[in-house]
């Protein structure tokens, strides 16, 4: 099969698609590799990294979309609807209930599109989201602590305290994969640290991983309004499989929080659960609405595209490797890479991105 690989255009994402290592066991396969020029540079991989691993150097987007099976890390933006094609395997992050534009592009153009984020085990969790999920959790605490600082337009607050002064509050709305390493981190700079979840069975769980360095507290809306209130940083952590994230934190409860505290919501790119935040990027990261400082970058980490593009890739690659081999009929032995399907033939196709545009059914 031929494959291409696209240089992201999203700002300031550096990731791809594959990497050097993954393009030569794809060519082990007998698969044809396109990757555009540059397209690695951003994670340390030359053109020549590429070329010496098997793959062929092109100039322009349209030669790497041209090919029969596309695989990139982010959505296809505006720019790149017009390079779409029917028939053609798109393998990435779409996120699309969040983004009813690009479903529609994509429904009209005929491709078939397969969604990193809803490849779905049998036992529920998500192999392909994991890997960005764990670094989007602790890099939300390292930008947080660096956009509490006064100068970033923080309240000027030190996370790890000092002795005789009170340290930071971190509130962590989520309990799962994000929650869990924005909590390792958080507590890893002295923070004190609040996880709320509607899972008691995951509360348990990690009052065995963090004991009682972490208050662990049940989701509703009582407890929510005590914790936010009373935050430096904010951490929305809730992912709706397929869905909108559903809101949790309203905007007269932000107007209640400390002037100069911070919210980051790592959901962001499925519609987040505070309603002050919407995206940014990592051009223009950060604003201030209701005296908070909100941080919505929904690529979190392109911020760290060394260590991401490889993670992304060590558990992406088997999946490629099967689509390579055989097509879109590899859905067909593999129950959770069908789960990925999103868009086919025309139609929407995933359940739950079909219940938030029934109209698109």
């Amino acid at each position: 099969m031929d494959i291409g690989v696209p240089k992201e255009i999203k700002d300031q994402e550096f990731r791809v698609g594959l990497t050097p290592s993954s393009v030569r066991v794809l060519k082990e396969y007998g698969h044809n590799l396109f990757v555009e020029t540059q397209a690695g540079s951003g994670s340390g991989f030359t053109d020549q990294d590429y070329l010496n691993a098997g793959a062929k150097i092109v100039n322009r987007a349209k030669e790497v979309w041209d090919q029969e099976l596309v695989i990139k890390v982010k959505e296809p933006l505006a720019d790149e609807y017009t390079l779409i094609q029917k028939g053609q395997l798109l393998f990435t992050y779409l996120h699309l209930a969040a983004d009813r534009v690009l479903t529609e592009q994509l429904i009209q153009s005929g491709v078939s599109a397969i969604a990193y984020e809803t490849v779905a085990l049998p036992d529920g969790r998500l192999p392909l989201l994991t890997p960005m999920s764990i670094i989007a959790g602790r890099l939300s605490v390292q930008f947080g602590a660096r956009y509490l600082e006064k100068q970033q337009g923080g309240r000027g607050v030190l996370l790890g305290g000092f002795p005789g002064v009170r340290q930071g509050q971190v509130v962590i709305l989520g309990g799962g994969v994000v929650g869990t390493e924005a909590a390792r981190m958080a507590i890893g700079m002295g923070a004190h640290v609040k996880i709320l979840d509607v899972n008691v069975d995951r509360l348990a769980y990690l009052e065995t991983l963090f004991g009682s360095r972490v208050e662990l507290l049940y989701s509703n809306a009582d407890q929510i309004e005590s914790a936010v209130v009373d935050a430096d940083l904010l951490i929305g952590a809730v992912l709706v499989m397929g869905r909108r994230a559903p809101i949790l934190v309203t905007r007269e409860l932000v107007q209640k929080m400390h002037p100069g505290a911070v919210i980051i919501d790592v959901a962001v790119d499925q519609g987040g659960c505070v309603e002050t935040l919407h995206p940014t990027s990592h051009s223009n990261p950060t604003y201030i609405e209701e005296g908070v400082v909100h941080f919505g970058v929904p690529n979190m980490p392109g911020a760290v595209p060394w260590t991401a593009t490889q993670a992304l890739n060590n558990s992406t690659l088997p999946y490629a490797v099967k689509l390579a081999n055989d097509g879109i009929k590899a859905l067909d032995h593999d129950r959770s890479l069908a789960g990925g399907l999103n868009v086919m033939n025309y139609r929407l196709v995933h359940p739950a991105v079909q219940e938030v545009f029934p109209d698109l059914v």
